[in-house]
């Protein structure tokens, strides 16, 4: 059995060396379905040598395994998904490991384990699986790894995105690959027929469909560039647009506290690059160390904190007098002059 990485997978599926059976673990199914789409593709399989079966609707996978055994119809090759196979009972899965054994060249079995947990607890499967075959493991992706898989999606489109705009992306549409790439597509679709096709923040709101005014991020960025003018403003805009008071309190509360972590692990004579790491700051945002200096003293701060509890605490309770003075007040305390 080859233990192969998603890398060498896709060089080996297009040098056409194609394993007769493969062996998807992890948790990420959006990856596993296209890496599937290449071996399909490549071995240019038809409709009637295609057959995709679902272990969580279909349990009893006898029929699968005797055409797994079959030569295909005219081709070369038959393809057989089986998704979920972590689902299966006991006596299919003792059919299923003894086909791992010896299975057919004509066939190329494509096996999706979705629960990584019962996937390393139990070897039954990887230790069944014959020399040709290969396992490759699908883990989520995270941090720097999906931050790649971004930039590389977005190069396949011919577009440009800076760090910031690719953050910006992560934290409205989060990390389902399948949503990302839908937003990737409507970007190349929104850049078509510009010369330039770096992707900007404006670009990314707009396709996502808040305009350039209803940025998410504005206040963040506000109170993380140390901004009181511009915070200010936008709070003012926020609540005149009817934004619930705790849901501004958050994009003050939020920054403050990264900011804060920062400035106390700095004090603590902890050096920069475990700053980044003991923060959980992005690659990207080491730049807020420096910003950080610029806070009020601590003492302040803690005070300052103590009212972003207190003004929570108001807004679930519906006791606060004055949204607008007490959220203006929080930046007031929190930002230096």
């Amino acid at each position: 059995m080859k233990k192969l990485t998603e890398e060498q997978l896709k060089k080996s599926i297009i040098s056409g060396d194609i394993a007769p059976v493969y062996l998807f673990s992890g948790d990420d199914v959006f990856r596993k379905q296209e890496v599937t789409k290449q071996i399909i593709a490549t071995l240019r399989t038809d409709e009637f040598n295609l057959t995709q079966e679902d272990c969580q609707q279909t349990k009893d996978i006898g029929e699968v395994l005797t055409l797994a055994n079959t030569m295909p119809a005219f081709a070369d090759r038959r393809v057989i998904i089986l998704n979920n196979i972590d689902k299966l009972t006991k006596n299919p899965m003792a059919a299923l490991v003894n086909y791992l054994q010896n299975p057919l060249n004509t066939t190329c079995l494509v096996l999706y384990h979705n629960d990584y947990k019962k996937f390393k607890k139990d070897k039954a499967l990887t230790s069944a699986l014959s020399e040709d075959s290969a396992e490759v493991l699908f883990d989520e992706l995270k941090g720097a790894s999906l931050q790649k898989w971004l930039k590389d999606n977005f190069a396949a489109k011919g577009l440009k995105i800076d760090s910031d705009t690719l953050f910006m992306l992560e934290e409205l549409v989060g990390s389902d690959l399948n949503a990302l790439t839908m937003e990737i597509e409507k970007l190349s679709l929104l850049l078509a027929k510009r010369e330039d096709k770096t992707v900007t923040e404006e670009d990314l709101l707009s396709s996502i469909g808040y305009s350039k005014e209803e940025n998410p991020f504005a206040l963040n960025n506000a109170v993380l560039s140390l901004n009181k003018r511009e915070a200010l403003r936008i709070i003012d805009n926020l609540l005149k647009a009817g934004e619930e008071p705790i849901a501004i309190l958050n994009k003050i509360s939020n920054p403050a506290m990264k900011l804060f972590r920062i400035k106390r692990l700095a004090e603590a004579g902890i050096p920069t690059f475990q700053i980044t790491s003991a923060a959980g700051l992005m690659p990207w945002e080491t730049r807020l160390i420096s910003v950080a200096r610029n806070l009020p003293p601590s003492a302040v701060m803690l005070r300052a904190i103590d009212k972003i509890i207190e003004a929570d605490l108001a807004f679930k309770t519906s006791t606060a007098d004055n949204a607008g003075v007490v959220l203006k007040g929080l930046i007031l305390s929190l930002l230096p002059n």
